[in-house]
């Protein structure tokens, strides 16, 4: 069997086919950086236009790449939330229409689940029962994985999403958008020990998170320690010892409650995926957290840490395969919670 998966949840055009026994044949991912840098942050709206004008052009492409036609497909997958709402619509109305066009079953796709499931694109990927920590610019959340659709949360963030205190902190810096990557990559050049920041709501139980109060503690450091008198290059280093401090206590505080949810589920497999999991920093120190349990941490492949139309394609199958798949009517749901989704029986 094979499937075209369409991602199209917020910033990233991202397009797919997946085959069953050869992985994935071909994938494109369209960037909205440029669109949206001059403003700081993703505009809904200019999103929503670029998915219009990018989707069917790398559908085509990918079609082309793969040396296949529509008839050669067995479904269409595409991410149906959560996400922006009008950028859902874009890809919930495009994916629905080409396989009504081209006579296929429609699969609507969960978000998170296309993340939680990226590993097991890889050539290792995790065997079942495992815990995941899915933390991209939107999300963070520890979940108790027994199967696919068979999800118990365990914690989320009751605020900031670290992916976006990444990047909020990351502007107070003075770095263009998205900064998240951009202040990981100053940190390599901060002092460890200059500054101490908190490490948020890890000295009470539970597995909950909470980022916003660490972005305010840096705002709070910037404004105390930047000052006109600093030469530049003093300023340079400033800013990255405070960029170092801030990862170092993201990065500590994902692997304290990590640890515990692995604890707590008698688990030693983590899984981590979502835009942050590419981080460096933070995939040596999970790395750590699990072998000291006696097991292993498992991610995606870079190229598929962020929104991408595989990990669309990849779940579409899984769902298609257990007969899951969408009516003549289409749905956008930019609230989904992850637990809600039904289990797919082997």
């Amino acid at each position: 069997m094979r499937i075209l998966g369409i991602e199209t949840s917020c910033d990233e055009t991202g397009i797919a086919i997946y085959d069953e026994e050869q992985g994935i044949l071909s994938h494109r991912l369209y960037s909205q950086i440029k669109v949206h840098a001059d403003y700081g942050g993703v505009v809904p709206e200019l999103a929503s236009r670029d998915h219009v004008r990018k989707t069917i052009p790398l559908v085509k492409e990918v079609l082309a790449d793969a040396k296949l036609t529509p008839q050669d497909l067995d479904g269409v997958a595409y991410t149906a939330g959560p996400g922006l709402v009008g950028a859902l619509l874009v890809g919930c109305s495009i994916g629905r229409s080409l396989a009504y066009g081209w006579d296929l079953p429609a699969v609507p796709v969960h978000h998170m689940e296309g993340h939680l499931l990226a590993p097991m694109l890889e050539e290792t990927p995790p065997e079942f029962p495992f815990v995941a920590l899915l933390v991209s610019g939107g999300h963070t959340m520890l979940v108790r994985v027994d199967g696919i659709g068979e999800y118990e949360m365990l914690g989320e963030s009751v605020d900031d999403a670290a992916g976006e205190a990444f990047d909020k902190t990351a502007k107070l810096l003075g770095l263009d958008y998205p900064g998240g990557p951009v202040l990981a990559k100053m940190a390599e050049q901060g002092t460890k020990g200059r500054f101490k920041f908190p490490r948020p709501m890890t000295d009470r139980p539970g597995l909950d998170f909470s980022f916003s109060g660490l972005k305010t503690f840096a705002a709070n450091t910037i404004h105390k320690e930047v000052h006109e008198g600093l030469s530049a290059e003093q300023l340079a280093q400033t800013h990255a010892d405070i960029a170092y401090a801030f990862q170092e206590a993201v990065v500590d505080t994902l692997s304290i409650k990590c640890k515990r949810a692995l604890e707590h589920c008698g688990l030693n497999r983590l899984v981590i995926a979502g835009g942050v999991s590419a981080n460096t920093s933070l995939r040596e120190k999970l790395a750590v957290t699990a072998q000291k349990l006696g097991g292993n941490v498992f991610y995606p492949r870079p190229e598929f840490c962020t929104d991408n139309g595989a990990m669309i394609a990849y779940a579409g199958m899984q769902r298609l395969k257990a007969g899951v798949f969408a009516d003549l009517t289409f749905k956008a749901k930019p609230r989904w919670p992850l637990d809600t989704l039904p289990p797919v029986k082997s």
